[in-house]
């Protein structure tokens, strides 16, 4: 492996040097396989064993590059197949979840695999979320980001093109009980930041507040639900309504 491969790849830890580049790196047998079976295309291919199309090298040179503590036998540089914000904007009028400032790159990434797991297959990510293809992300989807179209777009200017139609669901601590109410098999979902919620410029677009309740009945709970857990409770809801 070149000294040259090595500092790419290492580079691509950084979201500024992913868009001067257009790749990104994926690692792990069934994430990498995953990505070639979507049509992603491989710019280098590593594998400590014989692999087709792959170069093969030893576990040493795949520590010096690989992202994780504990590599998994695969890693692959590919190319970014678009443009993270998409112009112009095409809604899907399907169940969609609709990211608001999602920092933490394995809740995106459990997010992502969650959506692919209950069949919603577009998420819309307000511009300061989290870089989809943050290599801890990537890793975090276990594949799943093969099977997503991830869109990053102005979440109010997405809003606003919205017809009065289409549902906006919101999960906040002053909605209504979710297993109350009535759900659509179509609309959008909307899941914020983990500490500060839905902003107030993309709250003022919910027409449909939701709550998870607690069941607690001494005072003692937590605070709150971490954001993945939300999504997963809320998606599953939304399902078995189908």
């Amino acid at each position: 492996m070149s000294k040259n491969h090595i500092k790419l790849i290492r580079s691509l830890e950084l979201k500024k040097n992913r868009k001067r580049e257009g790749l990104f790196v994926a690692e792990g047998p069934k994430v990498v396989s995953d990505m070639l079976q979507a049509g992603y295309h491989a710019r280098l291919l590593f594998s400590t064993t014989e692999r087709p199309g792959a170069e093969v090298i030893t576990d040493e040179e795949l520590r010096k590059i690989s992202f994780l503590q504990h590599p998994q036998e695969v890693l692959a540089v590919f190319e970014i197949p678009q443009p993270i914000n998409s112009k112009p904007l095409t809604i899907n009028f399907t169940l969609s979840l609709a990211l608001d400032g999602i920092q933490d790159p394995g809740n995106l990434g459990t997010i992502i695999r969650i959506a692919d797991w209950f069949g919603i297959s577009t998420i819309y990510c307000s511009l300061d979320t989290v870089d989809v293809y943050n290599p801890k992300v990537v890793q975090a989807t276990m594949g799943s980001l093969a099977h997503v179209k991830m869109v990053y777009t102005d979440l109010p200017e997405f809003f606003r093109q919205l017809p009065h139609s289409c549902p906006v669901y919101g999960t906040l601590l002053d909605g209504e009980n979710i297993y109350e109410q009535e759900l659509t098999p179509e609309g959008i979902i909307i899941m914020g930041n983990e500490g500060n919620g839905i902003s107030s410029e993309v709250r003022k677009y919910i027409t449909r507040r939701l709550l998870i309740p607690d069941f607690h009945t001494d005072g003692l709970r937590a605070e709150s639900l971490n954001v993945a857990i939300a999504t997963a409770i809320t998606c599953s809801e939304f399902r078995r309504r189908k």
